[in-house]
């Protein structure tokens, strides 16, 4: 049976309607032991304090920034060379989550940074492209708002979403490349940097939550722009020739 059968609408429609309301059960449910956990029941770091709990939103947060444009450039690529006009719509439902996910990156980022290095913000690699994502999450989401024609739309955002994947790819890796005061990966396997227990089994957790959480936002959002797309449809064929 092939995968692709479910970019037929109604297909699609069938199968994530049986899978929205087990995927928001899990995101409450973890978010609520993730964060109860993090945020109460683990001790204070021997350097950062209190502060280091921002990890729980943060570290994930951060994630979800960067892989959710990753979850638009694959589904921009496939609609673009299969024309399937669901993957256009998932990319589009998914922007805003996305959009929303790097703001909470940056504003915890600047709330952990400022105690951690005594200013709010730097103009570092790994930040400015993390910021310049930012904009490019809402670029996209303003040409969807302001291109009527749909087949045009499709197309000029999908292009949009690849010109952007560069700062999707620095935010991520510019570590690697340039001196930067944000640290190394939280979950670095390195002899020396390994996290803690007490803060890795709980960040694995909160990781978990927001990717159901993620999750059940898309396919909500994605269920919803395939039923305004027919809605669209259908007053157009109701308007008389």
């Amino acid at each position: 049976m092939s995968i692709w059968r479910y970019a037929n609408p109604a297909e699609f429609m069938r199968l994530t309607s049986h899978l929205l309301a087990p995927l928001w059960v899990a995101a409450g449910a973890l978010m609520a032991v993730a964060l109860g956990w993090g945020l109460f029941a683990t001790p204070d770091d021997y350097q950062q304090g209190s502060t280091v709990k921002i990890l729980f939103i943060h570290v994930p947060a951060a994630m979800l920034a960067i892989n959710t444009y990753a979850v638009m450039a694959l589904a921009s690529v496939i609609g673009l060379i299969r024309r399937h006009h669901v993957s256009f719509l998932v990319a589009k439902a998914a922007a805003p989550v996305g959009a929303a996910f790097t703001a909470v990156a940056l504003i915890t980022g600047a709330v952990w940074g400022q105690p951690m290095w005594g200013t709010w913000w730097v103009w570092d690699a790994r930040l400015t492209a993390v910021l310049v994502m930012f904009f490019f999450y809402l670029g996209y989401i303003a040409l969807w708002e302001t291109v009527e024609d749909t087949e045009k739309a499709y197309d000029l955002s999908a292009v949009v979403c690849l010109v952007g994947v560069v700062f999707a790819f620095l935010s991520r890796y510019a570590v690697n490349f340039w001196a930067t005061l944000h640290q190394g990966a939280s979950l670095s396997l390195a002899e020396g940097q390994r996290m803690d227990d007490a803060f890795r089994l709980p960040l694995y957790l909160s990781m978990a939550a927001f990717y159901a959480l993620f999750a059940a936002l898309l396919v909500m959002r994605a269920r919803t722009e395939i039923r305004r797309r027919r809605a669209r449809a259908l007053r157009l064929e109701a308007v008389p020739a």
